[in-house]
């Protein structure tokens, strides 16, 4: 890890001093192209919408109602406290004004990352997003679902960039020719791989970040109540994200243990993304626990902190209420992971490696900012005067007391 974060810091630092001409020497040795311009063309993006099939364009369409719908139920309610007459602090939330998103590429074209990163912010009320995406080295530009979804959300500003130049184009800004730059950003949001999640902790003093994400993961607790089917299935779904990504069955039940190895084995020769799947679960991240009981599964559960956790066991809902930390809580047989991957409203912007125990989902709050409007009238300053004094006074800060004190005299 040493090592990527060696390699991350130069390249922040190199697009930090040379601009734009250090991001096309990076796309040029990483991604196998030096793209005459950054920007997406608007017609691209419009052109990768019409050219989907209307099936996908539906999917579209019902995932952003889905999660628009979840994260407006997430928008807090400003509230006002009062201290007598003329003595009120109030709480209203604000949005950051500019937001960037990253899009990873490489395995797979991730849509669903756009809708799950850009929905929280519009529904925040971000006004200006860009999103940053790898791009396909035969067109040059962001893989054409990545385009489409955009398009669909109505961001115009996509820029084919990759890896941990893109994190340092969107915190420091770029100049380019005929408005080919990059206009800084106050918040990163979005997973990548290792250089990236390097990259965001380097910049996160210059810009917010939702996290600094690890590989992906999954943890099943489960009964001898649970399919093994479906307990297989969906450790397999998880590995087929990376060879690095952690399926981990937790279960009280020997036999659904030898069950789901056999199940797992069985449905990976039929996999598509069967070589990336073998190897994530032949890895040390990846295993079956059988544990005495549930409550030590319960325990379990606490210490590692999984990104996702599913749980199929006789009382689901009591087990879950339960879990302190888990990033995203999914109960009983017919709310799998992938559900919330893509369609189940919630986010699959989660936090990773345990840390669930300190941070949750991407949600609105990541894009808003509680901010504290004190309005004192004299009335009210008069009543606080005394304490400001005395505490004022305790600390040997004596300026502070007459602040207040100059204006009652």
């Amino acid at each position: 890890m040493e090592d990527v974060l060696q390699r991350a810091a130069e390249i922040v630092d190199a697009v930090r001093t040379r601009g734009r001409d250090a991001v096309l020497d990076y796309s040029e040795q990483f991604d196998g192209l030096r793209p005459e311009w950054l920007r997406t063309p608007a017609v691209a993006l419009k052109d990768a919408w019409s050219l989907q099939s209307e099936g996908f364009r539906r999917a579209v369409d019902d995932a952003v109602d889905r999660v628009e719908r979840a994260h407006r139920a997430q928008l807090p309610v400003a509230s006002a406290t009062e201290y007598g007459r003329g003595a009120s602090v109030r709480q209203e939330y604000r949005p950051v004004e500019r937001a960037g998103l990253y899009v990873p590429g490489g395995k797979a074209a991730y849509a669903s990352s756009v809708i799950m990163n850009a929905v929280p912010a519009q529904v925040a009320g971000v006004e200006s997003i860009v999103v940053a995406c790898p791009p396909d080295r035969r067109t040059g530009l962001p893989p054409a679902p990545v385009m489409a979804a955009c398009y669909r959300l109505g961001i115009t500003e996509v820029i084919a960039v990759g890896g941990a130049q893109a994190i340092a184009a969107m915190a420091f800004g770029l100049t380019g020719p005929n408005g080919d730059g990059v206009r800084a950003v106050d918040i990163i949001t979005g997973p990548g791989n290792a250089y990236v999640a390097a990259a965001k902790s380097l910049v996160q003093q210059t810009v917010g970040i939702d996290s600094v994400a690890g590989p992906t993961e999954v943890m099943i607790i489960a009964d001898d109540t649970a399919d093994p089917v479906f307990v297989a299935a969906d450790l397999l779904s998880q590995a087929e994200h990376s060879e690095d990504a952690a399926s981990v069955l937790v279960t009280d039940s020997a036999s659904l243990a030898t069950a789901v190895a056999e199940e797992v084995e069985a449905q990976t020769r039929n996999a598509r993304n069967r070589d990336r799947a073998r190897r994530a679960l032949a890895g040390p991240q990846s295993f079956i626990a059988i544990v005495d009981g549930l409550d030590d599964a319960v325990g379990f559960c606490a210490r590692y902190g999984p990104e996702h956790l599913e749980i199929m066991t006789r009382d689901a809902e009591s087990i879950a209420a339960r879990v302190r930390n888990a990033g995203a809580i999914f109960i009983g047989p017919w709310s799998p992971v992938s559900l919330g991957d893509y369609a189940a409203g919630s986010n699959h912007v989660l936090p990773t490696g345990g840390s669930s125990r300190h941070s949750a989902a991407l949600s609105v709050m990541t894009f808003l900012r509680p901010t504290q409007i004190i309005a004192y009238e004299l009335a009210g300053l008069r009543a606080a005067a005394p304490t400001v004094v005395a505490l004022a006074a305790a600390e040997g800060l004596w300026a502070h007391g007459d602040a207040v004190t100059t204006r009652l005299s």
